[in-house]
């Protein structure tokens, strides 16, 4: 006698195998009782019902769904499986099929329209910053105040205020009186005045010196036309007051003998230095007869200074005097 095997090891066909013999079973018990009330009688020619189950198709699985139309039997039952299909299930839409990938077209449509807008807003920003950067720009040049130049190499070869000495009857003439070495004469010849600076409320406007009774008005521009109307700057930006050297020349025999009396001075006297707005007072500190190619007193100085020159001595003018004071210091 062979021992029953629990359900749980049983395959597949044996537990198919029991269903259709235990089916089968309950089916000839009700078939018997039928026939003892004589409800059922037997039919000449036919043969009764084969206890034994036919053999089972390919077809193991019965899928629903979309994968019907897919599965496929194999063995004999192959044919009648598939005949056993309805063909409205076969060809059938499968809608929800249909429903979930519109629902994804709809969702990738709307992330792509999510991205476009986001490359908008980002595009619309960036050019809004560009143009507010333009802007910023352009305010801040407007009000922004004008650098100052620095003060420019010497680049000349003798000192201002050069001229011949005076001939009673005769305009004066332009020139050296003193010799010029031959090296020199080239860029003498070849130079150029620097342009007129535009005038500003902190140029030196008025020259003061107490001590000869000078009181004269400042020009721009040191050259030959310059200081036939007054005492001339040199065109070296320094401003009064401002840390730099303040250079004037001006004639000591000819248009007005500014100069005349510069050799009077004396170290601790005081020049004055006016501009629109203000005036700065100045200490002689040292005077000096110079030749005139000793442009190195033109130099630009790391203090707030002033440099006096004029041609020397009187009616000779083959040399220069020159004197230096420095800005006096408040209180």
């Amino acid at each position: 006698m062979n021992e029953r095997k629990p359900a749980n090891d049983l395959s597949v066909e044996e537990l198919e195998q029991l269903l259709y013999l235990k089916k089968h079973a309950r089916r000839r018990n009700r078939l018997q009782r039928l026939k003892d009330a004589g409800r059922v009688v037997d039919v000449a020619g036919r043969p009764p019902p084969n206890p034994t189950p036919p053999p089972l198709n390919g077809l193991q699985v019965a899928p629903s769904g979309a994968l019907r139309r897919y599965a496929q039997p194999v063995g004999n039952g192959a044919a009648t499986a598939a005949e056993d299909t309805p063909a409205g299930e076969r060809q059938g839409i499968q809608w929800r099929w249909v429903a979930n990938k519109l629902l994804l077209l709809v969702e990738i449509a709307a992330v792509v329209g999510f991205l476009v807008i986001l490359l908008g807003q980002w595009s619309t920003q960036r050019e809004l910053d560009q143009e507010l950067a333009a802007v910023q720009q352009a305010e801040i040049a407007a009000v922004a105040l004008p650098t100052p130049t620095p003060p420019p190499v010497i680049n000349v070869v003798v000192l201002p205020s050069g001229h011949k000495p005076p001939v009673d009857g005769r305009p004066p003439e332009q020139g050296e009186a003193g010799d010029i070495p031959a090296h020199l004469l080239p860029a003498l010849n070849a130079y150029v005045p620097p342009p007129i600076p535009t005038p500003g409320p902190e140029q030196a406007r008025r020259l003061q010196i107490p001590a000869i009774n000078v009181d004269k008005p400042i020009v721009q521009g040191d050259d030959w036309e310059q200081l036939k109307k007054g005492v001339g700057q040199y065109s070296n930006a320094a401003l009064p007051g401002r840390e730099g050297n303040v250079v004037l020349s001006a004639h000591n025999d000819i248009y007005g003998s500014i100069f005349r009396y510069l050799d009077q001075l004396s170290p601790g006297d005081e020049i004055v230095i006016s501009t629109e707005r203000q005036s700065y007072t100045y200490i002689v500190r040292e005077i000096q007869v110079v030749e005139p190619t000793d442009v190195w007193v033109m130099a630009p100085t790391e203090h707030a200074s002033t440099t006096l020159i004029s041609c020397y001595p009187y009616l000779v003018d083959n040399k220069r005097i020159v004197v230096f004071a420095d800005l006096a210091e408040e209180g």
